[in-house]
């Protein structure tokens, strides 16, 4: 399975952090980011999303990119957990999600073990995984920085 972690794009400050809403900035950089993702031809079948307010307006960008449904999901708040990864059922699947968590996600797939690399995902990035999802079950095809779509 290919499984993209897709960090949500630059959002507004505020004290309500479930409310905070994407900046047009935000919005009009990960524009760059889906225009960029068309142009390589990556297609999902299933998009996993936070209940935070900029993870739902980041994962509604994909639109054009979506064969299925949209999911809002509570384990995309807080720490990766196994009940993340057996939701993740798909040949193409994305999660919409916030940092540091999705980091932490992709250095327990790939190496196996809880705080088991250093990853850093910028506001807008994507990055591709191919393997199963499962702790060290997973390998990097390409990770791209928001600043690669903007260019």
């Amino acid at each position: 399975m290919e499984l993209f972690l897709i960090r949500h794009a630059i959002a507004e400050d505020g004290d309500d952090d479930d409310a905070r809403a994407l900046t047009k900035k935000g919005g009009r950089r990960f524009d760059a980011m889906v225009a960029l993702l068309e142009a390589l031809g990556v297609r999902f079948d299933r998009v996993l999303h936070s209940p935070k307010l900029r993870a739902v307006q980041t994962a509604e960008r994909l639109h054009t990119l979506v064969d299925g449904p949209f999911e809002v999901t509570n384990h995309l708040v807080g720490a990766p957990s196994k009940a993340l990864l057996e939701a993740c059922v798909g040949e193409r699947v994305a999660l919409v999600g916030h940092e540091p968590m999705l980091s932490a996600l992709l250095a327990w797939l790939v190496t196996g073990a809880a705080g088991g690399g250093s990853f850093e995902l910028k506001k807008g990035a994507v990055a591709c995984l191919e393997g199963e999802p499962r702790p060290g079950g997973m390998t990097v095809r390409w990770l791209i920085p928001p600043k690669v779509a903007r260019a």
